[in-house]
């Protein structure tokens, strides 16, 4: 399609303006097509810049710039008119200065390429709950993982029509070519990190990106839009966009529910919501691995929609034992970055459970080495592993073995259940519903992580607080965000709702008994408290009541080989002095972090809680 043919009005001047400002030597629309996919896959292999893999059909291997691997936080920006409105917790700066900076650089910045305009939807193509987005890019490198990620092309601007709302996405790699000149299979990108932006304009719900070809910087439908502009979205229009998996359970006796998760990073998620239970009769199945959209429906449920149509997973430490069915979603199709490449035309990664068949593999610098024999993380001076860190596979969710039925529902499905983790070795049992919604909204702004010794940045010990597992995230003030949710359970409670409110829920797989072991063995063995929570949805009575939240009876939860009686209760009790040390962090801490923003009902519940302890 091209630019002429556009309906929209807004839409083709918004193009053109960028098209003025970029100069490319030619504009695209995308279709979202099958052709248009291999089209571009074609253009990767034969720039250099992609490898076919022998042994999965349809899937290629990318190595990016060693300055292009990560998400770049310190210069991502949410650039709100007034400071006040980032919070504490964001990257602020002025959006005039900011947007005058950036059109600077996207002089000419798409010179010797093609631009490729991009139509997506977040969410199932016409649900109520789905938002449309627009990416203008010069990298064929984001069209494809978009076209896996997201719902692209025609049907989009069908649904958009001709004066519907569209998040405008700009983004560039920043790398001009001159007449004859092309990237000879050298990754493109602007090197110098304090080049690169990631910016966020929350008062006219746009994204500018530039510099950056990787992930969540050139993704844009990703963390940017499904995240931090789509929080904003939800607060000012009533719901909520949550970093949250869903998950579909059903029970022995074949009732379903649905309960969306919240984990900061390395606390299980993805695990988690592709979990396969070790409980007798119970079945779990993904809707969703990283993000929730979730509206109220008429009847005063609360509806959610996955508005991904992809995995962007980290790939070390992924295997059959961690994560079995999303091995079994990379089998084909898929596009991996950063991973190592085998001698048989495969991909390789640190943890992915064998060694390197052959004598020598490539690693993700493009360096031949001595084919791993084992697959450890290398340590001790100088070691380097195979594949990135943060290497990453893109592939289809409908290619998970454990796909719901429903995961594409437009209308969503009801979530019965909130779940909360961190990763914390003390103080935090197994699982702990709130009293009430507002004791669960003071419980989600508390929770995070405790620092290992082997972090640079903050002594051991020390708990990361990451609220609602947001902060890198939430595209405005976090004590504006803590009373949005305040306020949604206050309304439902309001219209006669309060009974569908999903109950609160917080989970904790990492504690360790005094000889740094860990005392429960997570991974299918989680289910046996998933199973808990669904029987507390239902109200049964398999709870105490204790300061901190209702707590399973003794024998509620049937333990899992290995596990004591004696352990089962030290992960089912309360630890009054750990609790007594965490609020008083709290209050020292973390919630002075968010000045006079932070909402009355949470100090008063941390009040609450304090005095209960106290007895």
């Amino acid at each position: 399609m091209k630019i002429d043919e556009l309906k929209h009005a807004g839409l083709k001047k918004w193009i053109e303006e960028a098209v003025t400002l970029m100069t490319p030597d030619a504009v695209e629309v995308c279709d979202g097509s099958q052709a248009e996919y291999d089209r571009m896959i074609k253009i990767l292999v034969d720039g250099g810049l992609a490898t076919p893999l022998k042994k999965r059909p349809h899937s290629y291997l990318f190595r990016s710039d060693p300055s292009d691997v990560a998400r770049a936080e310190s210069r991502t920006f949410i650039a709100s008119k007034n400071q006040d409105d980032a919070g504490p917790t964001n990257n602020w700066t002025d959006p005039d200065k900011l947007k005058k900076e950036m059109s600077d650089l996207y002089r000419g910045c798409m010179k010797g390429r093609i631009m490729y305009v991009i139509p997506f939807s977040m969410g199932p193509v016409g649900s109520n709950i789905a938002k449309i987005g627009v990416e203008i890019t010069d990298s064929a490198y984001v069209v494809v993982n978009m076209h896996i990620m997201t719902r692209v092309g025609t049907k989009v601007l069908d649904v958009l029509g001709g004066d519907g709302f569209f998040v405008p996405c700009y983004h560039s790699i920043a790398k001009p070519l001159a007449e004859g000149e092309s990237d000879n299979g050298k990754w493109p990108c602007e090197p110098d990190v304090n080049k690169k932006y990631i910016s966020h304009f929350p008062d006219t719900y746009e994204i500018w990106s530039y510099g950056s070809g990787y992930g969540g910087n050139a993704l844009l439908g990703k963390k940017c839009l499904a995240l931090r502009i789509a929080s904003v979205l939800a607060r000012d229009e009533g719901w909520l966009a949550e970093h949250m998996l869903i998950l579909k359970i059903t029970n022995p006796e074949g009732k379903v529910k649905y309960m969306a998760c919240a984990f900061p990073s390395a606390c299980g998620k993805t695990n988690l919501a592709m979990l396969i239970p070790t409980l007798p009769g119970w079945k779990v199945e993904t809707v969703g691995d990283d993000i929730a959209w979730m509206k109220f429906g008429a009847d005063g449920q609360l509806y959610a929609i996955n508005p991904e149509s992809g995995f962007f997973g980290v790939a070390p430490g992924t295997n059959d034992h961690s994560n079995y069915n999303a091995m079994q979603s990379i089998r084909e199709n898929t596009i991996f970055t950063n991973c190592g490449l085998t001698e048989d035309g495969d991909i390789w990664w640190e943890q992915i459970g064998h060694g390197a068949p052959g004598k020598e593999i490539i690693d993700w610098k493009g360096r031949s080495k001595p084919a791993p024999q084992d697959d450890k993380i290398p340590k001790g001076e100088g070691a380097e592993p195979i594949a990135h860190a943060n290497a990453r596979f893109t592939a289809p969710a409908r290619q998970c073995p454990v796909i719901a039925a429903e995961w594409e529902d437009p209308k969503g499905v009801p979530i019965s259940a909130f779940l909360f983790g961190g990763r914390r070795p003390a103080t935090v049992p197994l699982i702990n519903q709130s009293k009430n919604w507002i004791h669960g909204v003071f419980m989600g702004s508390i929770t995070g992580s405790e620092i290992t010794a082997a972090a640079l940045d903050l002594a051991a010990g020390t708990i990361r607080r990451d609220p609602f597992a947001m902060v890198p995230f939430c595209g405005y003030h976090m004590g504006d965000y803590f009373k949005h949710w305040i306020d949604l359970g206050k309304k439902a409670e309001a219209e006669g709702h309060g009974d569908k409110l999903p109950k609160i829920f917080f989970c904790n797989w990492f504690r360790k008994d005094k000889d740094d072991k860990f005392m429960w063995p997570g991974y299918g063995e989680n289910s046996r408290a998933l199973a808990w929570v669904f029987d507390r949805c239902d109200g049964k009575d398999n709870c105490v009541e204790t300061p901190i939240g209702n707590l399973p009876k003794p024998n509620a939860i049937d333990p899992p080989e290995g596990v004591s009686a004696g352990a089962m209760a030290e992960l089912c009790s309360v630890d009054i002095e750990g609790w007594k040390k965490e609020i008083a962090d709290v209050r020292q801490n973390h919630y002075p972090k968010f000045g006079d923003k932070l909402p009355k009902e949470l100090y008063a519940e941390l009040d609450a809680i304090e005095k209960r302890l106290n007895g």
